[in-house]
């Protein structure tokens, strides 16, 4: 703890656990989003490498509850049915999280926000943008596009949940899957950022201790997402891919 104030005050720390709970709340209803909210939230008052740091064991953590929630075969299953989108995310991510230290923040927000948030509304608007089957070819591209962005910010949902939302994969489905997608992301994010610095023994204990209010939140928006139906659950989807999309774009333009 001593190590961990040297970095945060204890009203800084609380604003942090509040930033975890409502990331928690948000996966828990539709499956993703946690790092988007804590790393656009963190940002605000932390240093973005710190902020970086204090997302990756929440999301590890709560990804591998995710992927487990019906159960080990099941979560095999989508590992093997997407192991090209999972190889090609992870390489890249690996990749990627090496160049952290020397990307502009402003760059790096505009390249995910920017086709997130036509995605979202192009969507929202009532447009049909949908894939009749999956292509191995997609699948690299989109997937390592996902790894890419995921190295330099822990981010790596949006594209993600967009390819899953153009497959129209069902609710349970999606949220198993992108639990596993997450899940072994966040394990990759993990030792990459062991390598790069990001997390060391100053940082680590602030990440372990945002695990507690993003089960939390998670736990509570899962009570929610059981009770709502595929439709429901896709504009949820799409609203807070295009309000978190929209977000890192402004945030990108204005600096």
């Amino acid at each position: 703890m001593d190590i961990l104030f040297a970095f945060l005050t204890p009203e800084q720390m609380l604003f942090a656990f509040g930033i975890a709970l409502v990331a928690g709340f948000i996966k828990g209803v539709v499956g993703f989003a946690m790092p988007l909210v804590l790393i656009s939230g963190l940002t605000f008052f932390l240093p973005p490498e710190l902020a970086l740091a204090g997302l990756i064991f929440p999301t590890v953590v709560t990804n591998l509850f995710q992927a487990l929630r019906q159960g080990p075969k099941a979560a095999w299953a989508s590992i093997r049915m997407f192991k090209v989108f999972l190889i090609s995310g992870g390489i890249m991510l690996v990749l990627s999280a090496q160049t952290v230290r020397f990307l502009p923040t402003q760059t790096m927000l505009l390249v995910i926000g920017v086709p997130i948030t036509l995605f979202a509304f192009w969507q929202l608007a009532g447009r049909s943008f949908s894939l009749a089957q999956r292509s191995t070819k997609i699948e690299v591209l989109v997937g390592g596009f996902a790894g890419a962005v995921g190295g330099v910010s822990g981010v790596w949902g949006p594209p993600t949940v967009a390819y899953l939302t153009a497959l129209g994969t069902p609710k349970n489905d999606q949220m198993r899957v992108q639990g596993v997608i997450y899940g072994l992301g966040a394990i990759a994010l993990l030792f990459a950022h062991v390598g790069s610095g990001v997390l060391r023994a100053e940082t680590v204990p602030f990440s372990v201790i945002m695990v507690l209010p993003a089960l939390a939140g998670m736990w509570l928006g899962s009570q929610i997402s059981d009770r709502i139906d595929q439709a429901s659950f896709r504009k949820a989807t799409l609203v807070i891919l295009f309000v978190a999309g929209a977000n890192l774009v402004r945030r990108g333009l204005m600096g």
